[in-house]
């Protein structure tokens, strides 16, 4: 029965944290669409059949459905193939009836997606991407300013005997710096920094007394559990803090948008240096989950506090814009590549060229799905 419970628990804000990312994710195609007078027809969260919805008075039906693993925006006189959400299966105005195709009449082209400028086009895909980064800096906006971030002074409590920083010289009471010339403010930024390395050497800057030296270390990957008994390989350097000054610190506003947007840049950047790891061999391919895992981890964060919960829907909400931007068909960064490609020719590609994309991008997308969805089954 208490597995039964924990299940549930962990699909229950799976699919409140997958519903709100997906929901900012549509919004932002939506309200830019709608800026743009194109013709929403459908907002969904998730797919096929509806559970549940209404319409509103502009036509557009707002929608849960039965599959809790995406969703979309129909917008009006958009086929398939270059529509930047998903179809509900309806038929628009320009396509096939009784194998005639029937013209848009100036009304209809004036609501439709299709007959907008690149510009508008571009804009109303490039805004679902574009307001999961705003979200997420949003979310380190408030708390940063309500909840505060951790901060601990870089200084060194301990080397474990054996480990990188003992081989490389490092010192108890040592001051970091700086790594490989960007500045550390507290020790939160070396648990950060450190592992995203992953086992390469390492210039440290530190303070001894009153003498500025550099050290270089190689971190070294140790298999390790995080704080919900997950397995996971880290490269650690083998310190920990003094615990010095370690404390919530609120911020004004000004400072906490700052560090907003900073925060986000900084998740952003983790993620790209991860998947170049990835691509150049360096680091296995067993980090990337899928929607296992996601589900897994929001159970995790739930279960520590509403704080961790939402901070999770913001790194959520960037990854979830980060691949939503590769230029791979079917994505929305796809899409921006038909549209440049559409600038450079001064005229779009053709149906076919982009239907045989869009069909590359599915199958290439269906087959990372099942690879994570492998991966998760193993972390399992």
């Amino acid at each position: 029965m208490e597995q039964i419970l924990g299940i549930s628990f962990t699909l229950i804000n799976f699919i409140i944290a997958l519903s709100v990312v997906v929901f900012v994710h549509e919004l932002g195609h939506f309200l830019v669409a709608r800026w743009n007078n194109v013709q929403c027809d459908s907002f969904s969260i998730g797919f096929g059949p509806e559970l549940i919805g209404f319409t509103d008075r502009h036509g557009t039906r707002w929608k849960f459905s039965l599959i809790p693993l995406g969703g979309y925006v129909k917008m009006f006189g958009e086929a398939d193939t270059a529509n930047p959400g998903a179809k509900d299966g309806a038929k628009d105005a320009n396509e096939e009836e009784n194998g005639v195709e029937r013209e848009m009449t100036p009304e209809e082209k004036a609501v439709s997606f299709k007959y907008k400028t690149l510009g508008q086009r571009s804009a109303i895909v490039f805004a679902g991407p574009a307001v999961n980064f705003i979200f997420a800096i949003a979310v380190f906006f408030v708390m940063f300013m309500s909840v505060g971030r951790p901060v601990t002074v870089p200084i060194i409590g301990n080397v474990a005997e054996q480990s990188a920083a003992e081989e490389a010289g490092l010192l108890t009471g040592d001051i970091i710096l700086a790594i490989d010339g960007s500045e550390i403010d507290r020790f939160e930024d070396l648990q950060r920094v450190v592992p995203l390395g992953n086992g390469a050497p390492m210039r440290l800057t530190v303070q001894r007394d009153e003498s500025i030296l550099d050290i270089v270390a190689v971190p070294k990957i140790v298999e390790e559990v995080d704080p919900f008994g997950n397995p996971q390989k880290r490269a650690l350097l083998g310190i920990s803090s003094t615990g010095e000054s370690r404390a919530m610190v609120r911020y004004n506003p000004f400072s906490a948008l700052g560090l907003a947007v900073t925060q986000t840049y900084t998740v952003v950047e983790g993620t790209f240096i991860a998947v170049g790891q990835i691509i150049s061999g360096e680091r296995g391919t067993e980090d990337l989950g899928g929607p296992i895992r996601i589900a897994k981890y929001s159970g995790q964060a739930a279960e520590s506090g509403i704080v961790n919960f939402i901070i999770f829907m913001a790194i959520l909400s960037i990854n979830l814009g980060i691949i939503n931007l590769f230029p791979v068909p079917l994505l929305d960064g796809g899409h921006l590549l038909f549209y440049a490609i559409e600038a450079l020719r001064g005229r779009p590609l053709s149906d076919q060229t982009q239907e045989w994309g869009l069909r590359f991008g599915l199958v290439l997308v269906l087959s990372l799905m099942v690879f994570v969805t492998w991966n998760d089954i193993l972390q399992l």
